[in-house]
């Protein structure tokens, strides 16, 4: 194949159509495509379907965005514009960090299907945002005398959203039950306190759960301590 008629791989890479319907905006299909995969995950967006909630055809939204595919990075991206960036040159680089991953994770639980995405793309999309956020950890691990910037990155990243993944998929199902966590969680004690007298010694804090969020938030503050003493110990002295 001409190296000419290839195609581009990324939206990011490929220069916008002229609009013929000014009413209908790519900012507009994007955060309607949004709203559509908070509501109803991945599976449930198709250019149809999302073209009869903007009354418009699929074929008015190919003229915006090329494939689906194109329409998720776009989507990816602006859901990572409410990251707080980190700010580079701080006196505790760990605080810096640690925020950054609190920002990263509650904004991939407001969006819950934003984490999944990433882990199965592997982290290779280029939007701007996105670029914007690893460059600024970059910046911050240099600044540091870090001898691995990208390889702290990934390792943080990689943290962050394995972690996020699983929680959004727990979220995802308590919200199809029409409860509240605390009520899920309640509705669980019963088989949970039998299967731990089956196995006491592995019971440990998951057997009373008088505040499932509170754990969640727990749990992920561990995991980013042990991930950011693990990095400390690649720190120059």
């Amino acid at each position: 194949m001409p190296a000419a008629s290839k195609p581009v791989p990324s939206v990011w890479a490929r220069t916008p159509r002229e609009a013929d319907q000014p009413a209908l905006s790519r900012t507009a299909i994007v955060r309607e495509a949004i709203a559509m995969l908070d509501a109803e995950g991945v599976e449930a967006l198709s250019m149809r379907k999302l073209g009869a909630r903007l009354n418009a055809g699929a074929t008015s939204l190919y003229r915006h965005v090329a494939t689906k595919d194109e329409l998720m990075e776009l989507a990816v991206d602006e859901v990572c514009g409410e990251i707080a960036l980190p700010a580079p040159g701080g006196p505790d680089w760990r605080a810096d960090v640690a925020d950054a991953a609190r920002s990263f994770r509650a904004t991939a639980l407001r969006h819950p299907w934003v984490a999944g995405v990433l882990g199965q793309a592997g982290l290779a999309y280029l939007g701007p945002n996105l670029m914007a956020f690893s460059n600024n950890l970059a910046a911050l691990f240099t600044q540091t005398g870090f001898p691995q910037p990208h390889g702290a990155i990934d390792t943080v990243l990689s943290y962050v959203i394995g972690m996020s993944t699983t929680e959004a998929a727990w979220l995802t199902t308590v919200a199809r039950s029409g409860e509240t966590e605390a009520e899920f969680v309640a509705r669980l004690m019963p088989a949970a306190r039998e299967a731990a007298a089956q196995h006491p010694d592995l019971a440990g804090g998951y057997v009373d759960v008088p505040d499932p969020v509170a754990l969640r938030d727990a749990k992920f503050e561990y995991g980013l301590g042990v991930v950011l003493d693990g990095l400390a110990t690649r720190m120059p002295a």
